[in-house]
């Protein structure tokens, strides 16, 4: 593909073979620690085949070029927390709404926290190149995983679901990404599944309503709203 900027970002060929496909993940494993190390001003291909333990001539025959090795390696990321936020939807059909909750910020947590110095590497690489159109065709798979799984619930339903996934979506990515933005992460990265949870399960009890129950005016979810703290109100009122 190319990026709204007009370079070219397509890998030269695809490993199609075990021996082809582990020569690439080591490329790929040799790119994260050299951005690691040196951030991404100083990687260059010649450091990411000595790091990866290939000739260079080797690494020219997948990526012509620094950029296509750098968007093939958040491809790969990207791909892997796509397809765990689809299988763990695709589990959690039917359940309840806390069930899904817990299914997908499991899988997202595991596939972004868990590999957490790729992910903080590779979020460098995102706001390096113009990709729009990538991210916008990956942040549409997963809203459609998350639509067909919350028409699913056995105990909710949804009035305007679109705006539902995309919200619960951001409940996702937003605190995650101010984690990986942290100073530091790992002490953030222990409690943000717990945090998530309740983020995004709070936000869908307020905006769902009872299976069955008919429609209901916006905002009238099926649990009832958590008050607010008085002395945030009167904050408020009298700023």
């Amino acid at each position: 593909m190319r990026t709204d900027t007009g370079t070219a970002l397509e890998a030269r060929k695809r490993p199609r073979q075990a021996r082809s496909r582990a020569t690439v993940d080591a490329i790929f494993d040799g790119t994260i620690q050299v951005l690691r190390v040196g951030g991404l001003q100083r990687l260059t291909t010649i450091r990411v085949a000595e790091r990866a333990g290939v000739s260079i001539g080797t690494l020219y025959q997948y990526f012509p070029q620094k950029q296509a090795l750098l968007f093939a390696a958040l491809e790969r990321h990207l791909e892997r927390v796509v397809k765990a936020i689809e299988d763990a939807a695709a589990s959690a059909h039917h359940r309840s709404l806390s069930s899904m909750v817990e299914a997908i910020v499991a899988a997202f947590v595991a596939a972004k926290i868990e590999r957490l110095d790729e992910s903080r590497a590779l979020y460098a690489v995102a706001l390096e190149f113009d990709v729009r159109d990538y991210v916008q065709d990956v942040e549409a798979r997963i809203r459609r995983a998350l639509e067909i799984m919350l028409l699913t619930a056995s105990d909710a339903d949804f009035d305007d679901i679109e705006t539902i996934s995309l919200m619960l979506m951001g409940a996702l990515v937003g605190p995650t990404r101010m984690v990986l933005e942290a100073a530091s992460p790992h002490a953030l990265a222990g409690e943000l599944r717990t945090q998530l949870q309740s983020l995004c399960l709070g936000y869908l009890e307020r905006q769902a309503r009872r299976k069955g129950a008919g429609d209901r005016p916006p905002g009238q979810g099926c649990h009832r709203p958590v008050s607010e703290p008085a002395s945030v109100a009167n904050r408020f009122r009298n700023s």
